[in-house]
């Protein structure tokens, strides 16, 4: 039996390592460092390498890395051995402080957005001491930030731990002004759910599309798809459930609070969610999450897919952003307590996200626009592509009457007595949950709901804490200096509130009268990534992120040219695969079918002219009709590829993809899975949704 506290943490070099292997002077001096963000001595840091090494050598490791997080999406490492040559021809062992603290990548091949030239090859990773070093296939991981030779941000965790700062900054500030002087620092928290298919590795073997963009490219819907709702927290099937105890048993050992596993809503769909830990290092856990989630489903004989839309007609696989704010003094600053009309810390710091929210849709848009996650977006299993805010109907009373000047009444009961005997009656939760709210508060914490299976939630973070910290700021602005700052409080929530309650929508985010509502409202409704990305680099956007010093007016135009470039690069991708698999495969195996329906037919009329081939001329009949509408469609595909090369800048061309490219893959889409009806299951050249999604 596996013994968890004593495997927790056991390939990390945390805390409890440090005090054991570190000088207690050391020892404080980083951890001033992580706690304070003092900057480290070189002396120390040699201190603490050598510590680093002597334990990842007795635990097998030969090389180090530094991990960090490239504009590619996923992780990047680059191995070192510990060995240094002496006179005698024999090698030691040796790491060094400033070994550990910078690493020199060749970041020419990473993706920059224009902020330099590719000759200009020169790149340095800078460890990040908040977030553990840890053991993985014999080499010692060290998590670090990357920057380029001259100082731009090539990652995408260098503005996360800006903007941790930036939040921090003004909300001590504004607490201290709430009387809250003994708050020394402010983080952000994050518990992100992630949502992930699981089926048979030797299928996906024959699936080239799965293998090249991650979704399935063509598929017809199975007889039975979600539909009696049978899967979602049902039995875990005996293969997925030896799967998900290996999972944890690795995630522990590197220290990720893997906390709860379930079945999703689709077949074959699962979840994993961790505990709440700082949202960087929760950033960290997540990125190896998703590695691990990999590697241990090919023990398993299995592939792991966390593309948002695998499969079409069935649920996609979202990431559910769990974000807090927790004080040194231990106090969740977005946990209303008993009382939430008289918690002002509370209704403060909420109406301030009401306000950050509601003036920046499009950066929250932004930050979860990706090819794959314009799929989900907006279907009966994920928020649309509209930004609104559930709150819940108590705290909505609660912001009437702040708004209103009204006395409030509790009208609502405290528990919940369910007309059973023996079942006790419990505590309610401040609010019902709302699945369909793109940004939903359940309790302690917003539920940011937008989130793509594959999205490193760095970005996401780094925009709800800047827009945070601003409106933050706008508060302290208003009422610092004043006299009676509870009287400035309440006049600066009111006008909050009367300016931004537009954003607050309890009710069903699915119901089409609600696109009709929001527009009225005035709420933006940016459909697709191509219509949202251009909006990165709007004048208001530059001043916000320079005035937090998150990202300069270049790094934020980069990030617009990286994600731009990479929605049209994976549509183009999906596309030329389509071709390949239309002209490889599916063609020559419609032909194959209808030649022996033919010769099937014929032979039957060779043997009696009375015996019926209706069955088979009416088949073929209606096989070489879809056939020849989908030569022309595949034609017509080609050439809308050739069109793309017309497009003369990133913002154009990412439009041209996602209006015409995309739509004509829809189109040669629809006859092939038509085909697929008609085809027998022998002739047909891929596993079927059947196969796929029922196979494990």
């Amino acid at each position: 039996m596996t013994k968890v506290p004593e495997i927790f943490g056991s390939l990390v070099f945390n805390e409890t390592v440090m005090k054991e292997r570190l000088p207690k002077d050391v020892y404080k001096a980083l951890q001033n460092t992580i706690k304070d963000g003092k900057p480290i001595d070189l002396k120390v840091a040699n201190v603490v390498a050598t510590a680093m090494k002597d334990w990842a050598i007795e635990h097998g490791a030969t090389h180090f890395t530094h991990w960090f997080q490239p504009m590619t999406g996923i992780t990047a490492e680059k191995h070192d051995s510990f060995i240094s040559p002496t006179n005698d021809g024999k090698v030691i062992m040796e790491f060094s402080g400033k070994e550990l603290v910078k690493g020199e990548p060749d970041g020419s091949s990473f993706p920059s957005g224009g902020l330099r030239s590719t000759f200009e090859a020169r790149g340095y990773t800078v460890w990040d001491p908040t977030s553990y070093a840890y053991l993985r296939n014999g080499t010692l991981c060290i998590p670090t930030a990357f920057c380029s030779y001259g100082g731009q941000v090539l990652d995408k965790k260098t503005p996360l731990l800006r903007s941790m700062e930036a939040i921090n900054k003004s909300a001590v500030r504004l607490l201290h002004l709430l009387g809250e002087t003994d708050v020394k620092r402010v983080t952000t928290t994050v518990g992100p759910e992630q949502e992930y298919f699981l089926i048979d590795k030797s299928l996906y073997n024959k699936r080239i599309d799965l293998k090249f963009t991650g979704r399935t490219l063509f598929g017809s819907k199975p007889p039975k798809g979600q539909e009696l709702d049978d899967h979602y927290f049902g039995a875990i099937k005996p293969r997925v459930v030896e799967y998900m105890k290996d999972l944890d048993e690795e995630l522990w050992k590197l220290g990720v609070l893997a906390k709860t596993k379930h079945n999703e809503v689709a077949p074959s769909q699962h979840e994993l969610a961790p505990i709440f830990t700082t949202t960087n290092v929760a950033t960290d856990h997540n990125q190896l999450t998703m590695d691990v989630m990999k590697k241990v489903a090919c023990k398993h004989g299995l592939m792991c897919l966390l593309h948002e839309k695998p499969f079409a007609g069935v649920n996609g696989s979202g990431k559910h952003n769990n974000w807090s704010i927790s004080t040194d003094t231990g106090k969740n600053i977005l946990s209303p307590g008993k009382d939430p009309i008289n918690n002002k810390v509370f209704l403060t710091f909420l109406v301030a996200i009401i306000k950050a929210v509601h003036e920046n849709q499009d950066l929250l848009r932004i930050s979860v626009a990706d090819a794959g996650n314009d799929h989900r977006l907006g279907g009966n299993e994920a928020p649309p592509a509209i930004l609104s805010m559930f709150i819940g109907t108590d705290l909505e009373k609660v912001l009437k009457c702040i708004e209103e000047n009204l006395p409030y009444n509790e009208e609502t009961l405290n528990s919940l007595a369910i007309d059973v005997g023996v079942l006790p009656s419990f505590k309610k939760d401040t609010t019902d949950r709302n699945r369909t709210s793109p940004f939903a508060f359940t309790g302690n914490k917003f539920e940011f709901r937008m989130l793509g299976s594959t999205a490193n939630i760095a970005c996401p973070n780094t925009i709800l804490n800047t827009i945070v910290a601003e409106s933050l700021d706008y508060v302290s602005d208003y009422i610092e200096g004043k006299d009676d700052i509870d009287k400035a409080l309440n006049e600066v929530l009111k006008k909050i509130l009367k300016e931004h309650k537009a954003i607050i929508f309890n009710g069903n985010n699915y119901a089409p009268e609600w696109v009709v509502e929001a527009e009225s409202r005035g709420l933006l409704n940016l459909k697709s990534s191509a219509e949202a990305l251009p909006h990165y680099t709007d004048e208001k956007n530059i001043k916000l992120f320079e005035k937090h010093g998150v990202y300069t007016k270049l790094e934020l135009e980069s990030r617009k040219e990286i994600l731009l470039e990479k929605y049209s690069q994976t549509i183009n991708i999906e596309a030329l695969t389509m071709l390949e698999m239309i002209k490889k495969d599916i063609i020559p195996a419609v032909c194959n079918y209808s030649k022996d329906l033919t010769e099937s037919a014929l032979a039957k009329k060779d043997l009696s002219s009375d015996i019926d081939i209706s069955l088979e001329t009416n088949l073929v009949s209606k096989i070489s009709s879809l056939s020849s509408c989908l030569a022309k469609k595949t034609a017509d595909l080609e050439k809308v590829l050739l069109g793309a090369k017309d497009c003369d800048d990133s913002e154009k061309l990412a439009k041209y993809y996602h209006d015409t490219v995309l739509s004509q893959m829809n189109e040669v889409r629809a006859i092939a899975d038509e085909l697929e009806t008609l085809v027998g299951k022998g002739y047909w050249p891929f596993p079927t949704y059947t196969d796929l999604l029922f196979s494990v």
